[in-house]
């Protein structure tokens, strides 16, 4: 990493856009359309991101989704900036803890852009919400979430230093870290999330997830209260991949479609923690503010498990350049 961003890592001073603020502050994920134009960039380089790594039709489809940019309404930037501020002020958002920025910056590699914005401004974004939303957990949990590993093979440590990273955290930390990659490959795949729904009658009868980790493949285990608390980390995450507005328009969105089941799921299980408000579209309207591509017209048009069936195809492509399991088993009391 260069000194620059060095010096930026280690105090992590990552700038939080509006859509962020607006997202702490409100608590959710919203559309904001008619408050916010949608445009496109001129320069966008998705070989910059996370999701490089993507080829064929799934590039292009995730290119579509991140080649935007928002231009807010003057007065509705206005309130979101005087309603964060005067939430900041009531309750701030904890600091980092400085042996954490420390190992970030000295031992990993966060320079990769994320979906919109630094890696690090989502890092930090997920470290706030989860703050303010769900403060009965540590938020080191969202802030490490991916260092692991993301599910487009980008990895910011490698496996060697876990010892040194276990050290900063507690147990409860350390498993939820290790964690976290896994469940979210796993919740791509379709296969845990199948499960718990076919399973509604009975999930107060988990006993544990068994899976493995993402960066070595080492098996890991996860008791019943932990998975809930996990998936509620998720569900937190998912906020972060929305689209600013006209959400109707992009409905078949592999992300919006898991994150609609997975805040379903928690519903039904009596286990949504986190506060997380979302309110997901039911029909279809023309996007207000936002000009859509030719090939974005078209993308608009592929069948929601269409788009599903290429996410997973992509996630198992990934799992195995990795050399990562995706196979897991739920362990059932009795």
């Amino acid at each position: 990493m260069s000194t620059k961003a060095s010096i930026e890592c280690a105090k992590l001073d990552a700038p939080l856009n509006l859509q962020r603020k607006a997202a702490i502050t409100r608590g959710g994920a919203f559309d904001h359309a008619g408050r916010v134009r949608v445009d496109r960039m001129a320069d966008f380089d998705m070989s910059r991101t996370i999701f490089g790594g993507l080829e064929g039709i799934s590039r292009k489809i995730m290119d579509e989704k991140l080649v935007k940019e928002s231009v807010w309404d003057r007065a509705a930037a206005a309130g979101i900036e005087a309603a964060y501020a005067e939430a900041e002020s009531a309750q701030p958002a904890p600091p980092i803890d400085q042996r954490l920025i420390d190992f970030m910056v000295n031992e990993c590699d966060f320079s990769m852009e994320h979906a919109d914005g630094t890696f690090l401004e989502h890092l930090v974004f997920c470290h706030h919400y989860a703050a303010r939303h769900y403060p009965q957990h540590s938020p080191n949990v969202a802030l490490l979430h991916s260092i692991l590993g993301t599910a487009t093979n980008t990895f910011a440590m490698d496996a060697e230093k876990l010892p040194k990273l276990k050290a900063l955290l507690t147990d409860f930390e350390a498993i939820h870290v290790e964690s976290f990659p896994s469940i979210l490959r796993l919740l791509y795949n379709d296969g845990l999330l199948e499960e718990l729904e076919k399973n509604l009658h009975r999930l107060g009868e988990i006993k544990a997830l068994r899976f493995h980790r993402v960066i070595d493949n080492e098996p890991l285990t996860i008791d019943a209260d932990n998975l809930w608390i996990n998936l509620n980390f998720h569900l937190m995450h998912f906020v972060d991949f929305m689209p600013c507005a006209n959400w109707s328009t992009h409905r078949s969105d592999p992300l919006l479609q898991m994150f609609e089941r997975l805040s379903s799921l928690l519903d039904h299980a009596g286990q949504r923690q986190a506060h997380v408000e979302v309110t997901f579209p039911q029909t279809k309207a023309a996007p207000v503010g936002e000009n859509r591509s030719l090939f974005g017209r078209i993308s608009d048009g592929i069948p929601p498990a269409v788009k599903l069936t290429l996410a997973r195809k992509a996630i198992r492509k990934y799992s195995d350049l990795a050399g990562h399991d995706l196979s897991f088993q739920l362990e059932w009391k009795g």
